[in-house]
């Protein structure tokens, strides 16, 4: 026990790339643990101040906001956390200004036009579009720009391994404004509907975009003094469209059964299977901690030609991100009946629907940060091509599955694809990269390409 606390206490304090990992891993982790719970507790306080109808009209119109924000940055998001460590690390500073201002304009411009082309349709649309839905979607939109700017920052801090600051602002100062901006309301007794759910959404989003911002843009000055900056947009925008590719289709099979749910369910049945959903998604927050802590060093090892390194934080990354996902998945299924509960006494009918998913989100877990490795390795396109084939097959599941077995069929088909995709994923890397991310794996230091320094 001395010795496991004395390793432990030397990956806190010690010196290195791989305990800076560590560090950052385990900052993620409990950033991602406490904005976790409290994103839970503000979806469980919003249902029960709603009600399961409106709360069902509020998750699906938010669902809407983060398959548009995705879109937004154009696939810059990830792509900054490539670039941004590669041109550190090569001390290229003029094309570090430049992928630093251009990926904000164009995020900016690309957000502020999606936003304008969706409000204009869903104006002309309105009388196809369910009465119920059209006043909150016309408010969502509203936020897109800050949504994906935050989006975008995010992943700025994430490139220079400011986890704090890339974390707390989206995943713990947002659902804590939308939870102040709803109590402040209740305790002024006005009506906790939809609308004034997504308003005060809408509110957060842009007071976490500004503070966001405030607090980002020195740190950056100081990383990267005043200089020119070189204009590689279109390459950089090459470099990212099979990310964006790939982010698409992975919103997509995050969010299709939601999606396919609501056209053949009322929103109760939709407020349900959004409790379940977000319930047994708190297992991801591992593999989000550990992919946000060692996706930047996938890059920065590339770029210096350290391939034993390589292989090893890859490795490591898989056994960070199983263990603590098969543990996280036995306790809420264990506790999943009273989570539930927690949201209404009728959201306990939807328990089927976490033991499926946990399924498919523990299979995820067994091969890691699989689309990190393969994105930051320049994999940008087999990548994209899996996960497009996955969201294709989700989306016919659904579709086929929906119909017929409601709810459950949702989680067989979201399940299903998670599953395919990781199967994918293994195959693609095995064939690739010639390294084995398989969790079970004995693959020996020496079997993998990336353990032979050129």
């Amino acid at each position: 026990m001395r010795a496991r606390l004395s390793s432990i206490l030397s990956a806190l304090n010690g010196a290195g790339d791989e305990n800076t990992a560590r560090r950052n891993a385990i900052l993620a982790f409990l950033i991602r643990v406490g904005s976790a719970s409290l994103a839970y507790l503000s979806q469980i306080i919003l249902a029960r101040w709603m009600g399961s109808y409106e709360y069902g009209i509020f998750a699906y119109v938010w669902v809407w906001l983060l398959l548009l924000g995705g879109l937004s940055t154009l696939g810059l998001n990830t792509a900054v956390i490539r670039f941004i460590p590669e041109y550190t690390e090569k001390a290229d500073l003029s094309r570090l200004r430049g992928i630093i201002f251009q990926s904000r304009l164009v995020t900016l411009v690309t957000s502020t036009a999606l936003m304008c082309v969706a409000l204009l349709l869903l104006y002309l649309l309105k009388d196809h579009v369910e009465s119920y839905v059209f006043l909150p979607g016309l408010i969502v939109l509203i936020c897109l720009p800050a949504y994906a700017l935050t989006d975008l920052h995010d992943s700025m801090a994430r490139g220079y391994s400011w986890m704090n600051l890339a974390l707390i602002p989206p995943f713990l100062l947002r659902p804590l404004l939308i939870l102040a901006t709803m109590a402040g309301l209740w305790f002024a007794g006005m009506p906790l509907t939809a609308v004034t759910a997504i308003s005060a959404a809408v509110l957060a989003t842009w007071l976490t975009a500004l503070i966001q911002l405030i607090f980002l843009e020195p740190r950056i000055r100081r990383e990267v003094p005043k200089g020119t900056h070189q204009n590689e947009t279109r390459f950089w925008l090459i470099t990212a469209f099979p990310i964006l590719l790939m982010e698409s289709f992975v919103l997509f099979l995050q969010n299709t059964d939601v999606l396919v749910l609501s056209i053949y369910h009322p929103p109760e049945d939709v407020a349900k299977y959004y409790a379940a959903l977000k319930t047994i998604n708190l297992i991801t927050f591992v593999h989000f901690a550990v992919s946000n802590a060692v996706a930047n060093r996938f890059s920065a090892y590339e770029a210096r030609g350290d391939k034993a390194l390589l292989a090893s934080i890859i490795r490591q990354s898989v056994k960070w991100t199983f263990w603590p996902s098969l543990a996280a998945a036995l306790a809420l299924l264990l506790v999943g009946k009273p989570l539930l509960w927690l949201f209404g006494p009728e959201f306990t009918s939807a328990y089927h629907v976490m033991v499926i998913l946990s399924v498919g989100l523990v299979i995820k877990a067994m091969f890691g940060p699989a689309e990190y490795v393969m994105n930051m390795l320049g994999e940008q396109k087999l990548c994209a091509a899996v996960l497009f084939f996955t969201a294709m097959l989700n989306l016919l599941l659904n579709f086929m599955l929906v119909p017929v077995w409601g709810l459950a069929g949702a989680a067989v088909a979201t399940s299903t694809s998670l599953t395919t995709a990781a199967l994918l994923f293994f195959l693609a890397i095995r064939l690739r990269l010639d390294i084995n991310i398989f969790a079970f794996s004995k693959q020996s230091e020496r079997s993998s390409r990336f353990n032979k320094v050129k």
